[in-house]
């Protein structure tokens, strides 16, 4: 995933409960993090920030590993035709696919544990 450095000025902007959690949370908790925020982005209809979130999801993919890459391009491409439809304001379709994925991955962690 994506780490992003935040100025001193903008951290103490931010929730350090929240903050602590992130830096601190696994992989799997920090992907189910992205779905959540999308999912609620797109819920307000925010193209800009669902968008964002899916950007984030699209730069988590593996394409090193031979059997992760055909999963990776299966779901670079369905990240893609969310942004699609989030910039053709089909809602719904965006928050369908979300809501499936993330469900999805959920129960892949839950079988892992």
């Amino acid at each position: 995933m994506n780490t992003t450095s935040f100025s001193k000025n903008q951290t103490t902007q931010l929730n350090p409960y929240l903050v602590k959690e992130i830096l601190e949370a696994s992989p799997q908790k920090l992907l189910i993090k992205i779905y959540d925020f999308a999912i609620t982005n797109c819920q307000l209809r925010d193209m800009v920030k669902t968008n964002r979130a899916i950007d984030e999801l699209i730069n988590s993919l593996s394409f090193e590993d031979e059997k992760a890459r055909e999963i990776s391009l299966g779901l670079m491409r369905l990240y893609q035709f969310c942004q699609d439809q989030m910039r053709k304001q089909n809602y719904d379709v965006v928050h369908t696919i979300l809501s499936d994925l993330r469900d999805s991955w959920l129960t892949i962690f839950k079988m892992k544990k």
